[in-house]
């Protein structure tokens, strides 16, 4: 059984660092190209079956140390009564711009939200048959929020800072209702087979340290809280928030995990062992081959202590990653020199 990266997460002294990679399940691959081909993202999405195919191709391939299951960011949101479209992007049929609005949204059970999601957990767990970790993710409370006040992706997201600014209470009350749609949504991934979970936090950067601090961190607390309670393994994943670093390490989670404009190694010596941390290459070095990955990835391993680490990359693989880079940070991550026998 691979347990690699649950105790890493745990403290545990282990005699590798696990590896994974954030959009693992994705175009990089010629194998989900395919599948791509003959089925629309939303069906993918949609089905169990076909989600649980893609979550375990990247496996099929590469002995990575866990799967993550292959699903939408904003999977949950139409349990809330929100309509969501792609084209290509995810597009909000109706933005969220009103406190009115805004006061309208039920959260439902947990069962009730994007059950697919857990139907493909189950179907993935039987399959890998303890081969890897079973990842199950989410996105944080902030960063969901931006898509349904923006209406689709965008850059930063001005509508949202500007709803922060006129109504904070309207404000406060989505981030509110999203942390608990995405707690309620973790624990059923948990219950279905998830050994961990991951919150993504896409758009962390947008906002400043002091804005962040005010309006943002009580309620991914509460969500990561909430989350603690029921026993669930947690990753926070913040991006583009070198400045909010220190402050989402005191987060309550197992494992921080940062973007590449992040100095891990600086931050490790900071902390110290207590808190693992995951990361952070950055994705764009696996394009320039195999070489240049095999590289990065060992001046990485050079520069961050071994315990407590979880090698990823610092954001989501690009789709035109050549396949040999990503064995080359996998043998790069194999070939350290193995640490003192570890008992278990």
């Amino acid at each position: 059984m691979n347990d690699l990266l649950l105790r890493t997460l745990r403290g545990e002294e282990t005699e590798r660092r696990p590896l994974w990679i954030m959009r693992q399940a994705g175009r990089y691959l010629p194998e989900y190209r395919d599948l791509r081909a003959r089925h629309a993202f939303e069906e993918l999405c949609a089905s169990p079956e076909l989600a649980a195919e893609a979550t375990l191709q990247p496996l099929e391939r590469f002995p990575l140390d866990a799967a993550i299951v292959f699903a939408d960011l904003l999977s949950p949101v139409s349990a809330l009564g929100i309509d969501v479209r792609f084209d290509p992007g995810p597009v909000i049929a109706r933005p969220l711009r009103s406190a009115a609005h805004i006061r309208a949204l039920a959260v439902p059970d947990g069962p009730a939200i994007a059950p697919e999601v857990p139907a493909t957990l189950r179907l993935v767990k039987e399959r890998l048959d303890g081969r890897a970790a079973l990842i199950g993710f989410a996105g944080a409370p902030f960063s969901i929020a931006a898509y349904l006040v923006q209406g689709r992706g965008g850059k930063d997201f001005p509508l949202l800072r500007g709803l922060l600014r006129e109504d904070p209470a309207a404000f406060g009350e989505l981030l509110a209702k999203l942390s608990e749609l995405a707690a309620r949504f973790l624990i059923e991934q948990h219950r279905a087979g998830a050994d961990v979970v991951q919150v993504f936090d896409s758009w962390a950067g947008l906002l400043s340290l002091e804005d962040w601090r005010a309006h943002v961190r009580p309620h991914l607390e509460r969500l990561l809280d909430e989350l603690g309670r029921a026993g669930v393994p947690r990753v926070y994943f913040a991006n583009g928030a070198p400045h909010l670093a220190r402050d989402c390490a005191e987060l309550p989670s197992e494992a921080l995990a940062v973007c590449w404009r992040s100095d891990l190694a600086a931050l490790r010596s900071s902390l110290g062992p207590q808190k693992v941390l995951q990361g952070n290459l950055d994705p764009a070095c696996l394009l320039a081959g195999p070489e240049v990955a095999r590289r990065a990835t060992q001046e990485l391993l050079a520069r961050v202590p071994a315990r407590a680490h979880v090698v990823n990359l610092g954001h989501g693989i690009l789709p035109e990653t050549p396949l040999e880079s990503v064995q080359a940070v996998l043998d790069a991550v194999r070939a350290e020199a193995p640490r003192a026998e570890v008992a278990r």
